[in-house]
This record gives C-alpha cells, structure tokens and sequence, in this order.
C-alpha cells in the first residue's frame, strides 16, 4: 500500500453496502452521499441523520500539567473547564495565525481529549508535542483509538434515550460523560456540527458497525437516514459554522475570523501567539478588519469559494463558502466583506459570478437557528 492511498474508518464496508458516493477527504475514503443532499439536509433538520466521523483527530493530553500545557498551547483557559465539560477553542502559530479549531473535553482531573480537524491533526498533534516541553503531560496520538459516530437533529435524543441509560436529559450542550449506548462503551458528547440537537459517539473502532446498525434500528421509525459530509457543509453552512481552510487559515486571526471571543487574555501565564492576538485585537477595535457576514441570493446562480464580493464597481469581499440552502430555498454564501459593506441590509451589494455581479442581500449569521 502507497502512503498515499486513502484511509478507511471502521465503517468503509458498510457504507458501501449502502450504496454511499465515496470522496477523498484530508486522506480519507468517506462518503459524500447515500442518495440526495438534499433529502439528507431535511432528515437532519426535521428527523434525525446519522455521520460517520471517524476521520477527525483526537489527541489525548494527560498528566499533572495537562491544563497548564493546554492553556499555554491553545488560546483559551483550558484550566477553566470542569471535568465532563467541552470546550470550543483555537490552536495559533506565534504570530497568531489559525492553526485549527477545536473542541477540548476535560475527561477526568488530568486528562483531556483534543479533537482535531482530520486535515490538521496532524499539524495539531505536532504543535501539541513540541509546545509540551517542559510541563508534565503526556500528548498521545489517540486517532486510532477512536471511531466516531454523530446523531444529529430534533429526534437524536429519543434515539439515544431507546439505547442508553445514561442520563441524556442532564447531559448539556458542549458536555459529555462515559455510558453504554446498545452495550457499547462510549464517550457520549453533546456537540455536533449541523446548528441542530444532537450527539456524538466516541468509541472503539471495533465496536463502530454494531453501534451505527443499533442506532439505525432505532431510528427506523422517526425516519433516520445515513448522512455524508456533503448536506454535513450544507447544514453547517446554514447554522454560520466556520470551517478550516474556508473561514479559517494562518493567514487569519481569531479576531479577524470575528472570532476573538475564543481568545482568553485573562487566564493566567503566557500562551502562544499571546503578543501577536494583543496586537490584532487593538488593531480590530481601531480599524475593523473585514467582517464575516452572510449573503442570501437574490437569483438562482449559486456563489463559491474565492468569489468576489463586488460593490459599486469594486471588489469588497471574498466568499468562503457557498451553496444552494434547502433550508432557505435559496443560495447562500459566508464571506468576508469591507466592514463599510457589513452591515445587514446594505444596498447594492453582489457576488461576481462568472462575469456578472449578481444581485446579494447581506445578512448577519447564521441563516438558520433552531427553535430550543
């Protein structure tokens, strides 16, 4: 086997029993699709669908510095989190450029799992190890270990509650806990990707076929289908959700991403890119970079990537990701445009889609919020 050849999750055979479209992604066989984007995207939103997303990172740091080393290697306040909780936070390079972002979950007092981006995970894990010189914490690639199962949308819990007696109800948002779900030990996290309810599974990768076709079995009857990544952008999209190498690159600060939140200057002790983040934050405050916004299509035509953000004549912004919203009925598109042109409801605003500047409404994100 080549080194390039693509990665398989624990699922691979089953999926394409499933007759799904297989795409490579960030070295991975995953599946694009199972039949219509579409109908996946509504299943989720109204119903439930079912991921696989073995291909994500996960790292585990453990030891008596653990926190310190994460507080120091990341720019939130690691230390912070109480065990059982999750956080959303970014990893930097020293002049504050975006490595990743991350969801870190505090499993016990000194152990805590990364999860990585599957095109970063590496670069994440190599960052890790060489930031931990010097503290007391050990950083394992644990991506092996782990195969990863999402229930996402309004009918997830029942779903889970018919396989599970760990207690869902209690379980909050950007949380998790260990329980069995149809016999299986899992890490059982609150957290998901799509703007709706929702879980997902951490859990050996021998035990990954059993646990998708319990999970199947029991959502039958509330109609859930199997998901791939592409209504997985879709939905992401629609709920305002970033995503590497779209909204986020080195070449951006958390501040530019209109991100700054996730940057904790007041925890204690230096963390990387500290200096750097001071400065772009002041710089924010005084000359407001371009701002990231949404764009609802007045037309038909659907803008992508790269696209320039066009008014009066002249370039204003970029789009970073677009696509026709089942949601809304419409296309949509997140972009970065000239904070002059931010605004929701500014006039005259459009996208340059091949030649013609096509008519944009700008909007503030996300396009879609479900209702709690």
């Amino acid at each position: 086997m080549s080194s390039n050849a693509p990665r398989h999750t624990a699922l691979d055979a089953l999926h394409r029993s499933l007759g799904a479209t297989m795409t490579d992604f960030a070295g991975w066989d995953m599946p694009l699709r199972y039949g219509s984007e579409r109908d996946e995207h509504i299943a989720v939103r109204t119903k439930a669908g079912l991921f696989d997303l073995s291909h994500m990172g996960e790292i585990t740091v453990s030891g008596p510095q653990a926190a310190a080393l994460l507080s120091y290697a990341l720019v939130g306040n690691i230390a912070s989190v109480g065990a059982g909780r999750a956080r959303y936070t970014m990893i930097c390079q020293a002049d504050g450029g975006i490595l990743d972002d991350l969801i870190v979950y505090r499993l016990a007092d000194a152990e805590y799992m990364v999860v990585a981006n599957a095109s970063n995970a590496q670069v994440v894990l190599d960052a890790l190890v060489e930031r931990s010189a010097g503290f007391d914490a050990v950083v394992r690639d644990d991506r092996d270990a782990y195969a990863l199962i999402a229930v996402q949308g309004p009918e997830s819990p029942g779903i889970l509650k018919s396989l599970t007696d760990a207690d869902l109800d209690g379980l909050k948002y950007y949380a998790g806990l260990p329980g069995t779900v149809a016999g299986v030990p899992a890490l059982i996290a609150r957290t998901g990707y799509t703007g709706e309810d929702g879980f997902e599974l951490f859990v050996k990768p021998a035990h990954a076929v059993e646990l998708w076709q319990a999970l199947t079995k029991a959502g039958e009857g509330v109609g859930l289908i199997p998901c791939g990544l592409s209504c997985r952008d879709t939905l992401r999209l629609e709920a305002g959700m970033p995503l590497y190498g779209h909204e986020l690159s080195t070449s951006l600060t958390p501040f530019d991403a209109g991100l700054g939140r996730v940057v904790k200057f007041e925890k204690e002790g230096d963390f990387v890119g500290r200096d750097a983040l001071s400065e772009a934050a002041a710089a924010a405050l005084e000359n407001p970079p371009r701002v990231l916004v949404g764009l609802i299509a007045e037309g038909r035509r659907v803008p992508r990537a790269g696209y320039a953000v066009v008014a009066d004549g002249k370039v204003v912004g970029e789009v970073t990701s677009g696509a026709p919203s089942p949601t809304l009925g419409k296309p949509i598109a997140i972009a970065y445009v000239d904070a002059a042109h931010s605004a929701p409801g500014t006039a005259g605003v459009g996208v340059d889609i091949r030649g013609s500047h096509e008519p944009y409404e700008v909007v503030a994100l996300p396009f879609y919020k479900r209702q709690k």
